[in-house]
């Protein structure tokens, strides 16, 4: 025959030993007022990859936050985004791969600042480049590659004119990347999303006097040739569209950039 059940109560468990110091008060905030929230957002170390501190570098830099000669302090990243020194200097690596940084040896790492050649050369090669994303993009686009292309239009549109001087410049910019990503060829978007990015550092270094309205408009004219199917019609398009942007550069003087604190540049 089974036993009952035991009718007493489980023993209380042992009470914990009192405090030494601060007994009856509450437990301190874990010092969440004395650095400042991470990126955009408050993350935890373990959350924070290498990768996405790079592709929040990557975006500040495009936007306009972090202007050329920047110097990126790993021990304010560290803070920012609650890692460790290694995990920036691997963040710091990779934007040093696609330029948008440079290190210099015993001083650090700095968004870069691109000579007045360097302009030149991105801008050259990106009308090369670009050209043969035209005409792949001609030869194998879609109706859902067109689709997609016309709602970006739609949505520069209906954003420039709210949107600041980097949030545009950014914008106009993802046009070109989403073409080239249109054409299936990921090592081209790739390059292209690069010289991008590039390109918005020579804007900002040298105060591009570009209309983001006007280049919004050329974008969709060069959508409406691209449907005609008339390939080497849309690349000279392309081309005097880039050569615009180009021209719209103050590369005869090159002026010094401020220095802000990256701080408030990050949490912008």
């Amino acid at each position: 025959m089974p036993r009952a059940a035991p009718t007493t109560p489980p023993p209380s468990p042992a009470p914990r030993p009192a405090r030494r110091a601060g007994a009856g008060r509450p437990a301190a905030p874990a010092k969440v007022q004395e650095a400042p929230a991470p990126g955009p957002s408050p993350r935890e170390a373990a959350q924070v990859s290498i990768e996405g501190i790079a592709r929040d570098l990557a975006t500040a830099i495009v936007e306009k936050r972090l202007p050329p000669g920047t110097w990126l302090r790993e021990e304010a990243l560290g803070r920012i985004y609650s890692v460790s020194r290694t995990k920036v200097r691997a963040a710091l690596v990779m934007l040093a791969k696609d330029r948008l940084i440079e290190t210099i040896p015993d001083k650090g790492s700095f968004v870069s600042r691109p000579s007045v050649q360097e302009a030149r050369e991105v801008f050259a090669v990106r009308r090369i480049l670009e050209s043969e994303v035209v005409r792949l993009f001609v030869a194998r686009a879609g109706k859902a590659e067109y689709q997609l292309l016309e709602q970006h239009i739609r949505f520069e549109r209906t954003t420039l004119t709210a949107a600041t001087g980097r949030v545009q410049e950014k914008l106009l910019g993802d046009f070109h990347v989403a073409l080239a990503e249109a054409t299936g060829n990921q090592t081209l978007a790739q390059l292209i999303g690069e010289l991008v990015a590039r390109s918005s550092l020579i804007a900002m270094l040298y105060h591009s006097s570009n209309d983001p309205h006007c280049s919004s408009g050329e974008h969709a004219e060069f959508l409406r040739i691209c449907r005609k199917g008339d390939a080497e019609a849309a690349v000279a398009c392309m081309v005097d569209h880039l050569s615009r942007i180009e021209a719209s550069l103050e590369l005869d003087t090159e002026r010094a950039d401020r220095q802000l604190d990256l701080v408030k540049a990050l949490l912008a």
